[in-house]
């Protein structure tokens, strides 16, 4: 039997850039950092994307964590954490922000569970989401929740505690270049194979041209039946993962794959 949750590697990271996309308005109107982060906070120029497939959903981001946007701290920060068993969020911000909102998250939906006997919905997973960074105390922190239950969803959760439903979502300082990317790769209904490429290479597309983003790619691919969380160590072996996947999005040159990590490092 497949183990409900696959999870190779363990670590927490994030950036404070707000979301926004397919029409919707940010949480956030000031159009910069936020006042309250601190000079010294370490956060990630993060790009994180999810989206909903057929038969399931796929959310992924790159690995970098900095100091102020201007200093590399660590190449192999995991920007996705599994919350429940069918359940999993990618963010964007403060990194000690990011690692006390999953732990406060999943307790709230481990009680939610003891005090119903069952399992929290992604929907539910959202609301509660949303309410946790709406009453603080984090200072900057911006979400795409995914998961799986009577079917896949992704939902995004702004600054503010908003929450969307979406079809695909982006977040981080790469938002914008994985959103082009995105409304060029991205069909409703296809197949989870043909997602996790396109998904892969919305990120890819960002850490080309972001500079606050890369150094890797985690992917997390969720059905009714598991959760697996897979990391690699350049962004060019996330995409490498994926196979061909949808043929018309990206290149299936693998030298091009290759020209393509040379740039991102």
């Amino acid at each position: 039997m497949q183990s409900p949750m696959n999870v190779k590697t363990s670590f927490l990271g994030s950036s404070g850039i707000q979301p926004s996309g397919n029409g919707r308005r940010s949480d956030r109107d000031d159009g910069g950092t936020d006042p309250h982060t601190l000079p010294n906070e370490i956060t990630t120029g993060t790009t994180t994307v999810g989206a909903v497939g057929t038969d399931g959903v796929v959310l992924a981001a790159d690995r970098r964590a900095s100091l102020g946007g201007k200093f590399v701290t660590n190449q192999s920060a995991r920007k996705i954490e599994p919350v429940a068993d069918r359940t999993a969020v990618a963010f964007s911000g403060s990194v000690s922000d990011a690692q006390s909102f999953v732990r406060h998250l999943r307790a709230e939906l481990r009680g939610y569970e003891l005090r119903h006997g069952d399992a929290a919905s992604v929907e539910t997973a959202a609301t509660v989401a949303g309410d946790l960074v709406r009453r603080g105390p984090y200072r900057i922190l911006d979400l795409v929740l995914a998961g799986v239950d009577d079917g896949p969803a992704v939902y995004q959760i702004g600054g503010g505690g908003g929450v969307m439903d979406t079809a695909y979502a982006a977040s981080g300082s790469g938002m914008q270049l994985a959103y082009g990317s995105l409304e060029g790769g991205y069909e409703p209904d296809l197949p989870l194979a043909d997602l996790r490429r396109v998904v892969a290479i919305a990120v890819q597309s960002a850490t080309e041209r972001d500079t606050a983003s890369g150094d890797g790619m985690t992917i997390a691919t969720i059905t009714a039946d598991s959760l697996d969380l897979e990391q690699f160590g350049s962004v060019a072996d996330g995409v490498a993962s994926t196979g061909d996947g949808a043929g018309n999005v990206g290149s299936n040159d693998p030298n091009a794959i290759e020209e393509s990590d040379e740039e991102v490092r």
